[in-house]
């Protein structure tokens, strides 16, 4: 009661209005943020692919946009710490509009140089449609936490399946504009992450992570004063919890597996002659999943806790694996629902490793840590990208998915063996 008029009185809301306005925000802006990040998946290995005339390559697009979202998440994890949520998250998105721009002036210039530096500009979209999800619980109950997150995550959805399916019409835009056909979806990115950018910037109020910090210290102080009113002994300042470890390792992998499997499918599908609208309906399939299941996983993590969630999401991703490298290069149907397998591996892994993290972590350096977890998995991405056009172009599409879906399975050791030393 105190704290909440204490905040109110501040020119703060109270913590359960001020979460409900912030996931408002939040899921207008993962919106736009989620139809950039996939508009850009969609193309972005076909794009290097038609401008170097070559397989081995198609995968770099990829490594180099999460290549450049490990450098954001450092970035945007700073100006989190330092200045809040709301700075850090609109600089972010803002810089992916930059590097939007930049993938466009490169494919009319057929400047393969220039692509590669935009892709990797382009990546920082990436990065903080990821660190969203941060913001996302920093006001939220512990009790209630994944569910959070799974808001925020689940917004992206909308965003992420429309985004795919309009690689043709973009791709027309683009023509009647004298653009290469293939940047057409990033006249879609550059303006979806300029609009989510604007949307945090103006409403993002007050910012969840600074009105968390406030009321923790003020709550931690009240609390103080009165154990040393009745003579005891005041609560020790929170320190980091054992769940850090294994929720990166948890992100890492499922990042890691995932982007080299879904990179390649468009390529792999490509290649077997499905067009443009068939690999975008494939992709939006798998965007989909990576995000639609959140409220669910929300619920299974903070209901069964975010290990048992973790193990899962390593079992889900051999399963994708297997179907990925089983289904006939003409079978549409089956490519979909291996990608769909594949995106919900992810978000069993994403939001139990998000839930794990954010437990474990202070207020006073969550923000910090985020985004150096957040570099591991984009490094863990890039490797993934960089790798499955090598792996592809060496030994086929099928060796990759089943070799994915094998690696995924680490998830297992490394969760018990942490859960065994605590």
């Amino acid at each position: 009661m105190t704290s909440t008029a204490s905040a109110t009185t501040a020119g703060m809301s109270p913590r359960p209005e001020a979460q409900r306005r912030v996931l408002a925000v939040l899921v207008s802006s993962q919106i736009l943020s989620g139809a950039g990040l996939a508009a850009g998946i969609t193309v972005g290995a076909l794009l290097a692919q038609d401008m170097l005339d070559s397989t081995d390559l198609a995968g770099l697009p990829s490594a180099l946009f999460t290549a450049g979202s490990a450098l954001a998440a450092v970035a945007v994890g700073r100006i989190s710490q330092a200045r809040g949520r709301r700075p850090g998250l609109a600089a972010g998105y803002l810089t992916g509009a930059v590097g939007s721009a930049g993938v466009i002036a490169a494919a009319v210039a057929d400047n393969p140089v220039l692509l590669f530096i935009a892709l990797f500009v382009y990546g920082a979209g990436t990065a903080t449609n990821l660190q969203a999800r941060y913001a996302g619980a920093d006001l939220a109950a512990p009790a209630h936490r994944a569910r959070a997150v799974s808001t925020v995550l689940v917004a992206t959805t909308l965003g992420g399946v429309v985004g795919p399916n309009l690689a043709a019409p973009t791709g027309r835009l683009a023509d009647a504009l004298g653009i290469p056909t293939l940047a057409g979806p990033f006249l879609l990115s550059g303006a979806a992450y300029a609009l989510a950018a604007l949307v945090l910037a103006v409403w993002l109020r007050p910012d969840p992570l600074l009105l968390a910090r406030s009321l923790d210290l003020q709550q931690r102080t009240e609390a103080a004063a009165a154990k040393t009113a009745g003579d005891t002994e005041p609560d020790p300042a929170p320190t980091r919890g054992p769940g850090l470890i294994p929720g990166a390792l948890t992100m890492i992998l499922t990042q890691l597996v995932m982007v080299a499997i879904m990179t390649m499918t468009p390529v792999h599908m490509h290649d077997h002659g499905h067009g443009i609208a068939a690999s975008g309906l494939v992709i939006a399939i798998h965007v989909g999943a990576m995000y639609l299941p959140s409220p669910l996983t929300g619920w299974l993590v903070d209901r069964y806790g975010p290990t048992a969630i973790a193990a899962a999401s390593g079992l889900t991703l051999l399963a994708a694996g297997i179907m990925a490298a089983a289904a006939p290069a003409d079978s549409i149907a089956l490519l979909a629902l291996a990608l769909a397998l594949l995106g919900l591996g992810w978000n069993l892994g994403l939001v139990s490793g998000t839930a794990m993290i954010t437990d474990a972590v202070p207020l006073a350096t969550r923000a910090k840590t985020q985004g150096l977890v957040d570099v591991s998995i984009a490094i863990a991405g890039a490797t993934g990208g960089i790798s499955s056009g090598l792996v592809v172009s060496a030994a086929g599409y099928p060796v990759l998915a089943l070799s994915g879906g094998v690696l995924a399975l680490a998830v297992l050791p490394a969760i018990a063996a942490t859960a065994s030393s605590r």
